[in-house]
């Protein structure tokens, strides 16, 4: 049975550099991992770990905008769409692979995610070759430095996972920005240390975070604003889809958690068949 790990989420939310601690997680295990590039405006030293699959080898970023005459965005879903009309180069690059953990790093672009047709067709075309798929999506801990923006976050992923529909992990990372360290000599939580009350409030997100009390000035001044909120406020409690698992790479037992939600999500290794033990005989005993 062969895995697949979607990584994705907004720009800045620390995408690359959980893929190559999570990478280099199942390498310490003893597991195998393999790095598949799915951004065509990556740079190729941006990566610790070499992929083996490349999505800039059938198309780049740079040629398009080059060639075409496109801007970023629109030469990012050009290159997605060019990927599609070719899901066989795809399907021939992961035929050699048996067995493996495949992590995809995505790109930062969220209408990828929220409303773009790629991802649900590459989701399909992963299952057909009978790869077990789930995704991850990450936002960052700076997110809860602004309520409005934070469930903004909470929002997109909420849509990312009703387009997709495959099992789903949400992740605030970088959570040692606001979190204290004892190792670290200033204290960490350079974003401002947050209790573990305030930050469960953000991890299963309280809809009450966004309701302006009575007096505020969204509530005065602006009706229409107010009205809004409250309209997010039941949608959320309507549909509590969306919670987060705190990541902290400064810390082994975070990510560890992590990835053991990521194992569970998928059944990794519930098909395997179990090893059997090596046979014994009279040479493997010492006599006293």
């Amino acid at each position: 049975m062969r895995y697949a790990v979607l990584v994705t989420g907004p720009a800045g939310a620390g995408k690359s550099t959980f893929t190559t601690s999570f990478l280099t997680h199942l390498s310490t295990s003893r597991r195998t991992g393999h790095l598949v590039n799915l951004d065509p405006a990556a740079a190729s030293t941006s990566f610790e770990f070499e992929p083996v699959i490349d999505i800039k080898e059938l198309v780049s970023l740079e040629d398009v905008m080059g060639e075409l005459g496109y801007g970023p965005n629109g030469g990012l879903v050009y290159c997605f769409e060019y990927l599609m009309q070719n899901m066989d180069w795809l399907e021939e690059e992961l035929g050699g692979f048996e067995d493996d953990y495949l992590v995809f790093d995505c790109p930062g672009q969220i209408e990828l995610y929220t409303h773009h047709p790629f991802l649900p067709t590459l989701v399909q075309n992963l299952s057909r070759l009978g790869i077990r798929t789930c995704a991850v999506y990450l936002i960052e801990s700076q997110f809860m430095e602004d309520r409005y923006k934070f469930f903004s976050g909470v929002l997109s992923a909420m849509s990312a996972m009703v387009n997709l529909e495959i099992p789903w992990i949400n992740i605030m990372s970088k959570m040692d920005l606001v979190t204290s360290n004892v190792e670290d000599p200033s204290g960490g939580a350079r974003n401002g240390f947050r209790g573990r009350k305030n930050i469960a409030r953000y991890l299963d997100p309280d809809p009450l975070l966004l309701a302006s009390a009575h007096g505020h000035e969204a509530n005065a001044s602006n009706p229409r604003f107010h009205a809004l909120n409250q309209a997010i406020v039941q949608l959320i409690e309507d549909h509590p889809l969306v919670s987060f698992l705190p990541l902290d790479l400064t810390s082994p037992d975070s990510l560890e958690t992590v990835i053991s939600h990521i194992d569970y999500t998928m059944q990794y290794g519930e098909d395997e068949e179990p090893k059997e033990p090596h046979d014994l005989d009279a040479g493997d005993f010492q006599e006293e």
